[in-house]
């Protein structure tokens, strides 16, 4: 409509929009009030991390307790015969005949291998005959000797024809014992031709067929032979070990050593510490130790590869301490403590020697007191805990070495999926509508 010939305006039409702003905030409003009504229907245990209160962490414990620690050294080993034999042939000749099979059994003497004899029979012949020509000069020298002192005793001859005479005899006198010695050499070159065991132990592959010619400048041999029965393993420590070891020595302690295989996982035997090396090796830093064991059935075999363990010492009655309940951090090496009120305290602690999983502890720690051994990893200094009866461990004491294999590996799996079942029930059983599961639900 125009007034005095002037248009009004027209007026913007905004309705809709706030209708729309509207509408947003209603819908805002109405998701933090259902938010509000969800978190205010929950048990107040499950609140604490939105609205403030504390939630007690559920751990698993142990009590500290005394036990036996053993003070073992691990090292890397090979076994290595305390005899080792390279059958060669001393004479040369033709190889006639073996006397053995491949991995034969054989003890000190048995025949093993035969060199054709022929040519040092016919030289023992030879020189025997030898002998028989010169010991008759001999005879004949010493009778020339005799008639020659009668007739110098009468002064028939001149003096110098009997003082020369002695001295053939005595030329002939070496002759015949140089044709002894040869006889008696070419006798033990046939003792040569025949080829024995010189010790007991197990013969290899064999390294020579009979009808080649072997000779002493052969290198290679015709077999090799080990002892297996008894045997020993050699093996490397850090020269930081050597007073350690030295000081049980002295004080007239016997070590065993017990050798697993390769995966460290199957023991293959036990025996005794024997010697040590007399220097370290400066470029490995390392020094040899051999033990001897007795290998009654063969387990260990020559140059096979082994891990041993050396047990030096067994401290006795000694506060221990779990494992799984060491932490490392800040404050150094920790522990959590549980106190009366289900309070957890950080405990620094001194650690001695480990055995297995355990350790022992120096300082820090006293027996009864209860230690986390699960959900740690959560834990700060003043927390509350909560402990599920089927969590608490014994006293924390070293059970049976399982040589080869560390004790807690399977049981802490064990606590963790028995833990994660005790904590879903209990979230079920704050929920609404629960409806407990059935006596024979074996979900891990």
């Amino acid at each position: 409509m125009a007034t005095d010939g002037l248009i009004e305006p027209r007026k913007p039409r905004h309705g809709w929009r706030w209708a729309l702003v509207a509408a947003v905030l209603l819908i805002i409003a109405a998701g933090i009030a259902y938010q509000a009504y969800t978190f205010l229907a929950q048990p107040q245990a499950r609140r604490g991390r939105f609205g403030g209160a504390t939630t007690d962490q559920s751990v698993a414990v142990a009590t500290i307790g005394r036990g036996d620690i053993r003070i073992v050294m691990n090292a890397l080993g090979a076994v290595t015969p305390l005899t080792t034999v390279t059958i060669n042939t001393q004479i040369s000749g033709i190889l006639m005949k073996v006397g053995f099979k491949e991995g034969q059994l054989v003890r000190k003497g048995d025949f093993l291998a035969q060199i054709d004899p022929r040519p040092y029979q016919v030289a023992l012949e030879e020189d025997q005959a030898q002998l028989a020509r010169d010991e008759a000069t001999l005879k004949q020298a010493q009778m020339d000797l005799d008639r020659y002192k009668t007739l110098s005793e009468q002064s028939s001859i001149a003096r110098q024809t009997y003082e020369d005479q002695v001295w053939v005899v005595k030329q002939d006198q070496g002759t015949v014992d140089y044709d002894h010695a040869q006889i008696k050499a070419q006798q033990l070159n046939l003792v040569y031709c025949h080829i024995v065991a010189p010790a007991d132990g197990r013969v290899g592959l064999r390294l020579i067929d009979p009808g080649n010619y072997v000779q002493t400048s052969t290198t290679s041999g015709i077999v090799v032979l080990t002892l297996q029965n008894p045997i020993s393993v050699i093996y490397s420590v850090p020269e930081d070990w050597i007073p350690r070891i030295l000081a049980r020595l002295h004080a007239g302690a016997k070590l065993s050593a017990v050798v697993f295989d390769r995966a460290n996982v199957k023991q293959l035997g036990v025996g005794e510490f024997a010697s040590i090396d007399n220097e370290v090796d400066t470029t490995t830093g390392t020094v040899r130790l051999r033990a001897n064991f007795d290998n009654a059935e063969g387990v260990l075999f020559p140059s096979q590869f082994v891990n041993v363990q050396m047990l030096l010492d067994t401290l006795k009655n000694v506060v221990t301490v779990p494992v799984a309940a060491v932490q490392r951090g800040a404050p150094g090496t920790y522990v959590f403590v549980v106190g009366a009120d289900r309070t957890v305290k950080i405990h620094v602690i001194t650690l001695g020697p480990q055995d297995g999983g355990y350790y022992a502890v120096e300082s820090g720690l006293s027996p009864g007191e209860q230690v986390v051994t699960e959900g740690a990893d959560r834990l700060r200094d003043g927390a509350r805990v909560t402990i599920p009866s089927a969590t608490v461990a014994g006293a924390a004491e070293p059970a049976e070495p399982q040589q080869g294999r560390h004790r807690h590996g399977g049981q802490a799996g064990d606590g963790e999926r028995r833990l994660w079942r005790q904590r879903r029930e209990q979230n079920n059983a704050d929920s609404p509508g629960h409806q407990p599961a059935p006596s024979g639900d074996k979900t891990p």
